[in-house]
């Protein structure tokens, strides 16, 4: 098995734009974006017959507070690379969640959303947050990026709230946006840009509206973009590209509505002149891929002279439902960037949006 991975990890980097540079770049996915409301919803879906405790999501995170971002701040303070740069998160944010009230006050006949510093207002805890993104992005540790307007399928999930569909109107009423089912990959209204099953708003318009959101909200164009999931229609690229995208995060597969699959090398581009960048590397601990792993996968980006694009998703940072996971997982990354700066010391910490002015001025 071991064997395997190495050899099936070496493939990866192979192909594509390369650099003598040892570049990282922590890519961290579902900021803004609401998921266990609190520990309190946790235990009475638990009590309710709900298995929330079998799916690492819904066990662990939320929407990001005040303490998980200070706390981790802090580590990234800990660290500076050659130049005197932080390890910097490329934060991929939803800017936009479900505006429950109005939704049900319409009895679920249209959609509804608010900007996620709305949603801030209602749950405890995060009253200084958006203080804090704008203090991360002055300080170069925190870079937003845009994901989605919501983490969520609007038309499916509205077309089941329309249906009476039992599980998705319970767990509604805590201001949650349905549940992971075992039978499933992942939760059934996740994946945002598929619109294979159902239709209730064309794509192109919400990944329009929630760029023009990120720019009010953060005063800054997002030059970057990864599609929830890692599904999108390749042609939502046009659109992206239209309000300023140069570069798409991914994985080595673009997943597309439907189920094909599109490969991708890192560096290359569309027809747009959009760079595709390609995650090599995972630092998700709450998910099993902790500090070794991670350390393990740099290593072969750098033996093929590819920048090492870590994923490290927001549930891996967050202490709301479980303290522990932060808690645990912030030593992990300290040790992380400790023993990165031991073994490459000429390290060089980017966001996604340097990454790909780098490569573009190839």
């Amino acid at each position: 098995m071991k064997l395997i991975q190495a050899v099936t990890h070496n493939l990866l980097n192979i192909p594509g734009w390369n650099t003598n540079r040892h570049i990282v770049v922590v890519e961290s996915d579902d900021w803004g974006a609401i998921r266990m409301p609190s520990k309190e919803v946790y235990e009475k879906l638990l009590h309710a017959g709900y298995r929330v405790d079998k799916n690492r999501y819904e066990s662990n995170d939320s929407l990001e507070r005040g303490d998980d971002l200070s706390a981790l701040f802090d580590v990234l303070l800990k660290y500076k690379d050659k130049n005197g740069s932080h390890p910097i998160i490329t934060a991929n944010c939803a800017v936009a969640n479900p505006d429950f009230d109005r939704i049900k006050a319409d009895n679920y006949q249209n959609y509804y959303y608010e900007p996620f510093t709305e949603t801030y207002k209602r749950y405890k805890g995060c009253e200084q947050s958006l203080i804090l993104w704008h203090q991360g992005m002055k300080e170069k540790l925190f870079m937003p990026q845009f994901h989605a307007r919501e983490h969520l399928n609007v038309a499916k999930w509205i077309h089941d709230l329309q249906a009476n569909d039992e599980s998705a109107r319970y767990v509604f009423g805590y201001g949650i946006m349905g549940l992971f089912q075992k039978w499933q990959q992942e939760n059934l209204y996740q994946v945002a840009f598929d619109d294979s099953q159902y239709k209730l708003q064309p794509l192109n318009e919400i990944v329009s509206e929630g760029m023009e959101l990120f720019k009010q909200i953060f005063n800054i164009n997002s030059k970057t973009f990864i599609a929830p999931c890692y599904t999108w229609r390749p042609e939502l690229e046009k659109t992206l590209f239209e309000k300023g995208v140069l570069g798409i995060q991914g994985m080595v597969y673009q997943r597309t509505p439907g189920g094909k699959s599109i490969r991708h090398f890192m560096g290359t581009q569309n027809q747009y002149g959009q760079v595709y960048t390609i995650r090599n590397c995972s630092f998700e601990p709450t998910l099993g891929f902790g500090k070794d792993y991670c350390l393990d996968r740099m290593k072969y980006a750098f033996r093929w002279r590819k920048p090492a694009i870590i994923s490290s998703h927001r549930i891996n940072y967050i202490g709301a439902i479980n303290e522990k996971n932060r808690s645990n997982n912030l030593r992990q990354l300290s040790d992380l960037f400790s023993e990165v700066l031991k073994r490459w010391p000429d390290v060089e910490f980017m966001s996604s949006n340097q990454l790909v002015e780098l490569v573009l001025k190839k």
